[in-house]
């Protein structure tokens, strides 16, 4: 398991209550093993509200899971006399169907369930305008949008800090090594990887000569649209052989999940001269250094309702990281069509994009850079901002 960030294990206002994970409950049809898992899961969890310090407020954060989470919060409320606050990231009916179909019976009683617990709180945040409207038309709960924002640690990563971070990496993984024609520079004491290199004697750090584009996405390995990218790829080597001035790429495929061996099998067959592929292991820490040091951000995310946005772009965007993004119904409202990046729909679009924001690369000119401008003037609110302005009326300042 990824330690969570340092600034919450540093935090005296945060503790962490850990949750056994269950293991040795698949006894018998799946059906059975999944309400047993609910039922032992709700005793868990109910059992761990009770224990604590009485709160003022529940907050059931990013909701889904909210089987059995919504339910338990409810009547942990009851207990402690305290408000329950829902934060709707997307609903967990929609993404059951996802695998058993709209019409299985345990989505229409997830549905159910969600609908019913859900209007039993008694404040509702959403990410989107979207859901907002979907929340109240089909499930009568009204709720104040809250905007996913990135947290203070999500910035552009000074020159001195990405050479660090690239001299780690490279220890294990290869696309991080400098490349052969970059031993020969004129600088032999240099201190290099893939995209810099600190002179030995200054301790300066530049930015390498003829260096490849870092481009990083990050992924649950859940299903095909996780090759969406990848499968651009040939199409971005051939534009390279036919003559087109690119650079080659180093592309960083980050996050877990259960097909994660299945596709880094299907990532070794592929045999790109121009293009690496790296999936690597990142502490808490270098996550946000990563994004800060990339060129160009790829988001995979397909929301399963249509009403959610990707964390993923939030953090990039904090690191005024430009990104193409697979389209979806409300994407609109994070990611603007040429102005902050750029919206694909098949992995043939996507390497069309990427022929067109690389062009230029590494120079300070073209769409990539532009994009990059208008992120670094867009001035974000940052979380805490965010939490200022919008919930803590909504709690009439009590907190």
């Amino acid at each position: 398991e990824t330690r969570p960030h340092r600034d919450v294990l540093r935090s005296e206002n945060i503790r962490l209550v850990p949750v056994a994970e269950l293991r040795g409950l698949r006894v018998g049809p799946k059906l059975f093993q999944y309400v047993l898992k609910v039922l032992v899961q709700s005793v868990q969890l109910l059992y761990t509200l009770l224990r604590i310090d009485q709160p003022s407020y529940i907050l059931l954060q990013q909701n889904p899971p909210g089987l059995p989470s919504i339910a338990v919060a409810w009547v942990a409320g009851l207990w402690w006399g305290s408000k329950l606050i829902i934060d709707w990231h997307n609903y967990g009916y929609t993404i059951l169907s996802l695998s058993h179909g709209r019409k299985h019976p345990l989505v229409l009683i997830a549905k159910w369930y969600e609908k019913l617990f859900g209007r039993l709180s008694d404040y509702n945040l959403c990410v989107t305008d979207a859901m907002k409207k979907d929340l109240w038309v089909n499930f009568k709960i009204k709720a104040v949008t809250l905007y996913d924002k990135p947290a203070s640690y999500f910035k552009e990563t000074p020159l001195d800090l990405q050479h660090n971070l690239y001299m780690k990496l490279a220890k294990d993984y290869e696309p991080f090594k400098p490349r052969y024609e970059q031993y020969r520079a004129v600088n032999p004491s240099a201190d290099r990887s893939a995209f810099t290199e600190r002179d030995g004697k200054s301790g300066n750090v530049v930015k390498s000569r003829g260096r490849p584009a870092l481009l990083i996405s990050s992924t649950s390995w859940t299903d095909l649209s996780t090759l969406t990218s990848v499968l651009s790829f040939p199409d971005y080597e051939r534009f390279i052989k036919e003559g087109s001035e690119l650079p080659a790429l180093v592309c960083v495929i980050t996050g877990k999940g259960p097909l994660k061996d299945y596709y880094n099998g299907l990532i070794q067959n592929l045999h790109f001269r121009h293009i690496q592929i790296c999936t690597p292991w990142l502490e808490a820490e270098d996550y946000p250094l990563l994004l800060g040091s990339a060129d160009l951000g790829v988001c995979l995310h397909k929301s399963s309702s249509g009403l959610d946005l990707p964390m993923k772009v939030v953090d990039m965007f904090g690191c005024c990281l430009p990104v193409c993004a697979i389209h979806f119904e409300c994407l609109h409202e994070l990611v603007k069509h040429n102005e902050n990046g750029l919206i694909f729909r098949d992995s043939q679009e996507l390497a069309k994009q990427l022929k067109m924001l690389f062009s230029d690369f590494p120079t300070l000119e073209g769409k990539l850079h532009s994009f990059r401008e208008n992120l670094r003037a867009s001035r974000q609110l940052r979380w805490d901002q965010s939490w200022d302005q919008i919930v803590l009326p909504l709690l009439g300042n009590k907190e």
